[in-house]
């Protein structure tokens, strides 16, 4: 059953035509068959693209989007190397079927982090810096009917990550980092790291705690998107999006 949900999602993702929600067609999946889900699911789409897993993405760190889909964690998901962008590009939408952009704060390890027992603090050890980003969302579920499982098996409902270039050293509270965020030059949202369950590296240590579950680690070189710190808005072809983040700098894209 895992395999024949990825076929779906991956044939929705690859063809842009909106599914109905995984949890609606069987409500026995859980979060456990959602990760097998997500698995399959990356595998067909880098054997289709290229690239690998490169990063996490972590979705649902702020309590409000918890309580809007009544549920009481966040989810994650992989980030391949081909969905990465840098700062000022271009990117194309392709056949994303309901995508809406998010300013984040993303977190670059410098060393290993392996659960289980990872403390903030021990997160925050492990971190080389920081960068501005903005992450492209898209539910492959259509009008964004999802519930836990239906996120998880879909990546978290990823699409793309925008990272800046510059790696800025931690040496601040980032609970303050405050960032605004623009759309075609109208401000769209604003926010602070807190968003992010109370801190970044609460949701740093979260995630590392959470792939132990499942035998995995956040190897050296990677990166984590901690979660949105604001409401996610639409974007389209032709529109352009920009955040400015304390400390951090910016990040800019605009799709085609």
């Amino acid at each position: 059953m895992a395999e024949q949900w990825a076929e779906t999602l991956f044939e929705s993702y690859r063809t842009g035509v909106a599914i109905e929600p995984l949890s609606d067609a069987d409500p026995s999946l859980d979060a456990a068959d959602a990760h097998r889900i997500q698995g399959i699911f990356a595998s067909k789409l880098i054997d289709w693209m290229g690239g690998k897993v490169i990063g996490y993405k972590l979705g649902l760190t702020s309590e409000p989007m918890q309580k809007l889909l009544g549920v009481d964690t966040p989810d994650f998901g992989p980030v391949i190397s081909t969905m990465t962008h840098n700062s000022g590009e271009r990117v194309g939408l392709g056949n994303a079927i309901a995508p809406k952009a998010e300013a984040e704060i993303t977190l670059m390890l410098g060393e290993t982090l392996r659960g289980p027992g990872v403390t903030a603090l021990a997160a925050a050890r492990a971190v080389e810096g920081a960068v501005a980003s903005i992450e492209v969302v898209d539910s492959r579920v259509a009008d964004w009917r999802i519930k836990l499982v239906d996120t998880i098996a879909d990546l978290g409902s990823s699409r793309a990550a925008v990272l800046s270039d510059r790696v800025v050293p931690v040496d601040f509270d980032l609970r303050w980092c405050g960032a605004a965020i623009y759309h075609n030059g109208d401000l769209a949202g604003t926010g602070a790291g807190a968003a992010c369950m109370g801190s970044p590296f609460n949701a740093l240590a979260w995630l590392a705690n959470e792939l132990a579950l499942h035998g995995e680690e956040l190897p050296a070189g990677c990166f984590v998107l901690t979660g949105a710190l604001h409401a996610a808005f639409p974007v389209k072809a032709g529109d352009s999006v920009w955040a400015s983040f304390d400390r951090l700098g910016s990040v800019s894209v605009s799709f085609d």
